[in-house]
C-alpha cells in the first residue's frame, strides 16, 4: 500500500507571493482609496456612464501609460533597487514625476510613495526612514524596493503593481459610475486578463521606448483640480 506524499513546498516563494499580496492589498495603509486619477472628472463631465464606458477609460490607460511608463519604470527601480544604485534610483523616479502631467497627480505620486515608506519603516525596514519626506520618493520606487526587500521576482512585482493599480480605478468606478458589484467584478475580470501582455510588453520596452500621454486623464485631472464638490484628492 502505498503512503501519500506531503506536498513540496519552497517555502521563499511562498512567503515572496504573501508579501506581494501584502503590498497589493487594498487594505494597505497608503491612502489609495482616495485618489481616483482623474476618473472622478471624467464621470461628473459625463464622459463615462456605464461600464463599458469605464471599461474603455481603464483599458485604454492600462494599454498606454502603464504599459509605456509606469511598468517598464518599475522595472527600472527594480533593478536600481537591486544592484544598490542611488543615482538610478533618484534618476527613474525624476523621469516618473516628470510623466505626470498635472499637480495633483504628482501629489498624488509622491504621498502615497512617502506613505508606503513611512509604513515600511514603521514594520522596522529601517532603510526606507529617510525616503518618508524625500521629494523623488514615488509608490513605483517604495513598491520596488519593497519587492527586492522580499525578493519578490521582478516580473510577479510588476503584475502586482498593475492587478493593484486596476482593481483601485474599478472600486472607484464601482463608487463613482456607479456600477453594481457584479458589474465591478465582471470588469475587474475582464480586465485583468490583459494584464500578463502589458507585463510582457513593458519588459520588452527599450529605454527610447518610454513614454506614452493620454491627453483625456492629463484634462480631467486638470479639471478635477478645480472641481466644486468631490470625493476623491485626484
Amino acid at each position: 500500500m502505498s503512503q501519500s506524499k506531503e506536498p513540496i513546498t519552497d517555502m521563499g516563494t511562498d512567503l515572496a507571493l504573501l508579501r506581494l499580496l501584502q503590498l497589493v492589498s487594498p487594505g494597505l495603509p497608503i491612502g489609495m482609496y482616495s485618489y481616483s486619477q482623474g476618473l472622478e472628472r471624467a464621470v461628473d463631465d459625463g464622459w463615462i456612464s456605464n461600464a463599458s464606458d469605464a471599461a474603455e477609460w481603464i483599458s485604454g490607460l492600462m494599454a498606454c501609460c502603464q504599459t509605456y511608463i509606469d511598468l517598464p519604470i518599475l522595472a527600472r527601480l527594480y533593478d536600481a533597487w537591486a544592484g544598490n544604485n542611488v543615482e538610478q534610483i533618484e534618476h527613474w523616479s525624476q523621469i516618473l514625476m516628470a510623466y505626470r502631467e498635472t499637480a495633483e497627480l504628482r501629489a498624488e505620486e509622491r504621498q502615497t510613495g512617502q506613505a508606503l515608506a513611512r509604513l515600511l519603516g514603521a514594520l522596522d525596514i529601517v532603510e526606507m526612514q529617510p525616503w518618508i519626506r524625500k521629494r523623488e520618493a514615488t509608490l513605483a520606487g517604495v513598491f520596488s524596493f519593497s519587492a527586492v526587500y522580499w525578493d519578490i521576482p521582478k516580473r510577479e512585482t510588476l503584475i502586482g503593481y498593475l492587478w493593484s493599480w486596476l482593481e483601485n480605478q474599478v472600486l472607484c468606478a464601482v463608487k463613482l459610475v456607479p456600477l453594481g458589484q457584479v458589474a465591478g467584478q465582471r470588469l475587474l475580470k475582464d480586465l485583468a486578463a490583459n494584464i500578463p501582455n502589458f507585463v510582457d510588453e513593458a519588459l520588452r520596452l527599450t529605454d527610447d521606448d518610454l513614454g506614452g500621454s493620454a491627453f483625456g486623464l492629463a484634462l480631467a485631472s486638470s479639471r478635477h483640480e478645480m472641481q466644486y464638490s468631490r470625493l476623491f484628492r485626484s
